[in-house]
Parts: C-alpha cells; sequence; structure tokens
C-alpha cells in the first residue's frame, strides 16, 4: 500500500512546489496515521504544509487508498530526519544514523552506526568500531542524529 500512497502523492507534492521526502502509515486500531513529509530548497514553512495537506485531503478523498478512518499529517522531515530511500543515505555520508532493523547485528535490531558507503541496495557502516554491510531491504525505519 506505502508505494501506492507514493505514486499518487509525490506527483501532487512536486506539483505545490516541494519534493516529497516520503511516508509512513501507521495502523492503530480504528484511527490510523498518515504522514507525509515534504521538504523544500529553503525550508518547509506552515503555510507549505498546509497548501499540500489541503491538496493531498481531496484527492485521497477521490481516490480512496486507505481503509477506514485516519488522521493526515504533513510536516518537514526535520531532525531526527526519516530516511526513506537508499538516495537518502547517499547523500549522508559520513552522518550518524539509527536504524531499526530485520535482521539483528551482533545481538541487536537496534543499532547507531556511521554511513560510510552506498551502493544499489547495500549500505556500509561503521558501528561500534566494526565495519558492517546492510541490504536496504532490511532496514525498518532510519532516522538521522542531529549533529
Amino acid at each position: 500500500m506505502k508505494s501506492d500512497l507514493e505514486q499518487l502523492i509525490a506527483p501532487l507534492v512536486s506539483d505545490l512546489g516541494c519534493e516529497f521526502w516520503g511516508c509512513e502509515y501507521i495502523p492503530q486500531g480504528k484511527y490510523s496515521l498518515l504522514r507525509i513529509y515534504i521538504d523544500k530548497v529553503g525550508g518547509v514553512f506552515i503555510e507549505d504544509c498546509e497548501k499540500v495537506s489541503k491538496e493531498i485531503s481531496a484527492m485521497l478523498d477521490v481516490e480512496d487508498p486507505i481503509q477506514g478512518n485516519y488522521s493526515l499529517e504533513v510536516s518537514s522531515p526535520g531532525i531526527p530526519r526519516p530516511l526513506f530511500s537508499i538516495e537518502h543515505y547517499s547523500w549522508y555520508l559520513d552522518w550518524q544514523v539509527q536504524l531499526k532493523l530485520r535482521q539483528p547485528i551482533n545481538g541487536s535490531k537496534k543499532i547507531t552506526a556511521k554511513i560510510l558507503r552506498v551502493d544499489s541496495n547495500r549500505i556500509e557502516l561503521e558501528a561500534e568500531g566494526q565495519i558492517v554491510g546492510v541490504q536496504f531491504s532490511d532496514i525498518l525505519k532510519a532516522n538521522l542524529i542531529g549533529e
């Protein structure tokens, strides 16, 4: 469902003069949350969020891709900036990132590491003095750690 939402939302956000950074759909019983992250050169202002929210809400009412009730939230990615695509990792080489993984590394599914290298499907990290490789598909969630 997430990629279907992204395909609907990304072009609309772009048409409104912002960059679609990513989205999260968080099912929470009968009141779920759809969080859309937008970015823009010069920063995102409340007016940008309001404009994007209004247009996305109207489009979602017509397309109706989500079953049940949900709240729509539009915001800047800010710090701790979530990373959604492999390209995001390549933009933040040498930054610290906190990862939640599908499979444990050194016994833990949550690690803090520095991004060293990125290729098409794999991210090389330095965690606790060790170099580790992680497949992009094995990352459940990632956020930059502010410096």
